[in-house]
């Protein structure tokens, strides 16, 4: 069909854009939220107050306005299942999908996995023409891609690029493996589908890096076939159910390479194993290094939990370790991984005091309304220094930091706790909601550590 040798750069696009251009759906969504115009922040009276209960009336009386948001998404099957990003449908009211031909259709949300970022949905419709999942492992850095989306609201819009980097860890969650692309994808790509060269989806379009909202020829997407196991389950259960050890690993630095004396950095080191895990039961302890689960090899820390996740609760995996300078097979039993409970990585942390340049405040329910977020936790910038770190990663005035190098920031006790545990001249890999799209900055901490 468009299947071209490796090193050959089409002549055109155009007939993969036709072919698929029927499978690929707008997604418009519906928030409820109450009204707080008017109100300044901070705006109520502290719990346990005679003004209390009658604050809380007030909110509940007031009149309800509607937040609108856009995004991308494809159909898998004839029978009407669709798949996009979790974020583009986190807490909606109403999900809308709108066809190639016009016609719209209510959508029923069937399930949606937060730490991957990807929700199924369903509408009733039939005969229609689905896309083909192709294998995101076969792709090589330097690959042609071609994406699909409704950025800016703008429909049916066809880019074009490469594979600029594979197995991107970029501080989305556990599960980071993003595929790099510079084919443009903007706000309201997200949850569309990225084609190789055969009009195959090998990748689910998530996130931007950005200084200005809009695209740097940066983007990245979900492997599709870290993704396939999670709709397969979505369409059979409406939810995920992971699997985990109960370790909390790190990369393998230097430093640790020579004390251990290991042949190289590859693997994840185990700094702790947790009580009754299904870790400690097989017999890791903490100071193994896992080099290896079912015969593969692990290289660096974030691989562990992506390969793990692919297993189900009750199954054997056999973990390659190295303890004591001697390898060693350990078969474990994972078992069911809690809500909101991840194998975790742990980084080592200093007290030096660090300054970003931003001034934040704990994201309220009543901040979050206002900014027109989708998360739910985190920190909202109130004002940004020019000159500083932050303003040279392009942080913007109303950006919602809610993650940094993989980890939650639930509070303004956990950001500064946080910020605080990095070295000087650390590079931090921040994420954003702003104003409801998902954004991707780096931020270059400065190298000396600041006295004031």
């Amino acid at each position: 069909m468009w299947a071209l040798p490796a090193h050959a750069m089409p002549d055109s696009f155009a007939d993969l854009a036709a072919a698929q251009a029927d499978s690929v759906v707008n997604i418009s969504t519906t928030k409820r939220v109450k009204s707080v115009q008017g109100l300044p922040p901070g705006f109520g009276f502290p719990k346990g107050s005679p003004f209390d209960d009658f604050f809380h009336d007030f909110l509940r009386n007031m009149p309800e306005r509607e937040q609108h948001a856009l995004g991308t998404g494809f159909i898998i099957s004839s029978d009407g299942y669709i798949v996009t990003n979790n974020h583009v449908v986190d807490s909606a009211d109403e999900v809308l999908v709108k066809m190639r031909d016009g016609s719209e259709h209510k959508a029923k949300v069937i399930g949606t996995d937060s730490k991957l970022d990807v929700a199924l949905l369903k509408i009733k419709a039939s005969h229609l023409k689905a896309v083909k999942l192709g294998d995101s492992e076969a792709l090589r850095v330097g690959d042609w891609v071609v994406a699909i989306g409704n950025p800016f609201g703008l429909e049916q819009t066809v880019t074009a690029g490469i594979v600029s980097a594979k197995g991107r860890v970029i501080g989305s969650g556990p599960y980071d493996d993003f595929i790099q692309t510079d084919a443009a994808i903007n706000p309201g790509n997200s949850g569309g589908p990225l084609f190789n060269v055969r009009g195959e989806v090998i990748g689910i379009n998530t996130a931007i890096y950005s200084r200005s909202g809009g695209n740097n020829g940066i983007g990245f997407a979900i492997p599709v076939n870290l993704a396939k196991s999670a709709i397969d389950e979505l369409r059979r259960t409406g939810h995920i159910t992971r699997a985990r050890l109960g370790v909390h690993i790190t990369d393998v630095d230097e430093e640790t390479a020579k004390a251990l004396g290991l042949k190289n950095r590859e693997g994840a080191l185990v700094p702790q194993v947790e009580a009754g895990s299904a870790a400690e039961k097989a017999g890791i302890r903490a100071g193994d290094v896992i080099i290896s689960i079912d015969g593969i090899q692990v290289k660096k820390a974030h691989e562990l939990p992506i390969r793990v996740a692919r297993h189900t609760p009750g199954d054997k995996v056999k973990i390659g370790i190295i303890r004591d300078g001697k390898e060693r097979i350990i078969t474990v039993t994972v078992d069911t991984m809690p809500d909101d409970k991840v194998a975790s990585r742990h980084t080592p942390g200093q007290t030096d005091k660090v300054r970003l340049g931003i001034v934040v405040q704990e994201l309220t329910r009543d901040i979050a309304r206002q900014l027109h977020t989708r998360v739910h936790h985190g920190v909202a910038v109130e004002r940004v220094q020019p000159g500083m770190p932050a303003a040279r990663a392009g942080i913007m005035r109303g950006d919602v930091i809610y993650r940094i190098n993989g980890e939650d920031v639930k509070s303004m006790k956990a950001f500064t706790s946080t910020i605080s545990a990095f070295k000087p001249g650390s590079v931090l890999r921040v994420m954003l909601d702003r104003g409801g799209d998902q954004v991707f900055a780096l931020i270059q901490l400065p190298k000396q550590r600041n006295k004031n």
